[in-house]
Formats: structure tokens, sequence, C-alpha cells
């Protein structure tokens, strides 16, 4: 096992709590504190009842279009979980947004990158990456289906595993979304070269400089590329950050750069598609 595998397996369920801990005066609103459903659908692909987060505003109005966020979470992680990442909901509410988030098919799924992910043995199907990826897509499919969603106002955010999932996602699928947002991004089988694909996607990237999971040197080329192709974007390191205090520290950034960003990349319809 290498020694960055190692800290990672060591530490997900560790900055998983974390990231459910709320501040004592957090819990003393909690009945006033947004909440998030636990949802499930039918994932045909994987033969099973498939869970995933969402979350919609009270100001939520189906007459109107409102922006969505898909929110990916770390390895060891679950939807319940990351929706609940200190300021995420709270955000959403004041600003209007719809967030989901799916499984990734299970906790170390990767969302179709390439990953070190947590030997599941027998358990794990052979084509889990495809199904992780897949999951994504069924959710977005789902919640644009059932809510009025702006499609120009659609964006991708994750954190650690869901940070290399943001990345690969959206090199794979960059007709669907905004603006993307990793954060402390575990990206493994992509190049920094590759965001040539994506140069005109705008994008928010969030690392600590004192990170012992994900270090810095791996995720600087990224912002150093990102530079070079003068993409939109904005690349905050955190001098003290860690891996999991950068979340709740930048959440309310992430929100303030989607809500500059609507779409650029118009998907082809699929009747266009054809002919």
């Amino acid at each position: 096992m290498s020694s960055f595998r190692a800290r990672l397996v060591a530490c997900a369920v560790l900055t998983g709590t974390l990231f459910g801990l709320l501040n004592p005066s957090a819990l003393a609103q909690e009945k006033k504190s947004p909440k998030a459903e636990k949802k499930t659908y039918d994932f045909k692909e994987a033969n099973k009842e498939m869970e995933y987060a969402l979350f919609v505003p009270s100001t939520y109005d189906k007459e109107k279009k409102s922006p969505l966020i898909i929110a990916l979470h770390g390895l060891g992680g679950n939807p319940q979980q990351f929706i609940k990442t200190r300021g995420l909901m709270e955000q959403a509410e004041k600003r209007g947004y719809i967030v989901a988030a799916p499984m990734g098919y299970n906790e170390r799924g990767w969302y179709g990158a390439p990953g070190l992910g947590l030997k599941g043995g027998k358990t794990d199907p052979e084509n889990l990456r495809e199904l992780s990826e897949k999951d994504v897509m069924n959710v977005l499919a789902l919640v644009k289906k059932n809510h009025s969603v702006d499609p120009d106002r659609v964006y991708l955010m994750g954190h650690s595993m869901g940070g290399g999932g943001t990345f690969h996602i959206g090199l794979k699928h960059a007709d669907e979304w905004a603006a993307l947002g990793p954060i402390a991004p575990a990206i493994f089988g992509h190049k920094p070269a590759e965001l040539e694909k994506i140069k005109g996607l705008p994008v928010i990237m969030v690392q600590g400089a004192k990170d012992p999971l994900v270090r810095p040197e791996t995720v600087r080329p990224w912002a150093d590329q990102m530079k070079k192709l003068e993409m939109t974007y904005e690349y905050i390191e955190v001098p003290d950050g860690d891996h999991g205090s950068v979340v709740a520290q930048n959440v309310p950034k992430i929100f303030d750069f989607f809500d500059k960003h609507q779409r650029k990349q118009k998907k082809v319809p699929e009747e266009k598609q054809e002919k």
C-alpha cells in the first residue's frame, strides 16, 4: 500500500466525521436549520435501489428555474454526510440553490475516475467505475426531471475523491456544467494538459497548504495549467488549511464563484446529433 493511500484510507472516516460535526451555536439552531431529504431511485444498470441526498430551498418555486449543484462526497463518505458539510445547505438556502449529493454507487467508486479506492472484495462489481459515474449522471437527470432547474446554471463540486470525480466528470461531460468546484482533488488517471478540453469552463479550486492526504504539490500543476490556458479560474490555497478544514472555510467563496457564471458550452440537442 502506498504511503498516500495509507494516509487517505486512515483518515477517510475521520474527515467524514468532521464534516458532520456542527458547532455549538449550530446545534442550538438545529430545528431551524435547512434539512436534506434522503431519496432513492431504481438504478437499473446496477439492479438496486440507490440513495442520494437532496436539498431544496424554502424559496423554491416550480414556476421559476433554480440553479443546481451536484456535490460529490469523499472516500469513505456518503451523500447525507457531505450535504451536511457546514455551510453548504445554509448557503444554498440563502442563495436559492438546489443541491443533490449522489452516492457514486458506493463510498469508493471514485465517480468513474481511476482511483485508489478501498478493497471491497467480491462486493464490488467489475464495472464499479462505470456504475459510479453513471449514478452521478442519473441523479443529475432525476433532479432536472423532477424540479425546475436552470440548464445554464448547473454546477459540479466535490471534496477529495469527490474533487477528483469533479475533474473526471467535468472533463467527460463538459457541456453539462456552468462551473466546477474541486476541493483538495484526489485525481488520478488524468493530467493537467487535459484541461485544454474544458478551457472555456470556469473552475474554482481549493487546497490546503498543510493537507497531509492530498498534498498541494499534486494540485498546483492543475492551477498552473489553468493560468497557462488563460482559463476563468480561481485557485485558493489556504496557508494553514488541512484536508478537512478547507471545505467549510471556502463554501461561501465557491458559491460566490458559481453565482458569477452561467454555462457557455451548450449541449447539442439529440435530434440534431442524429442528423
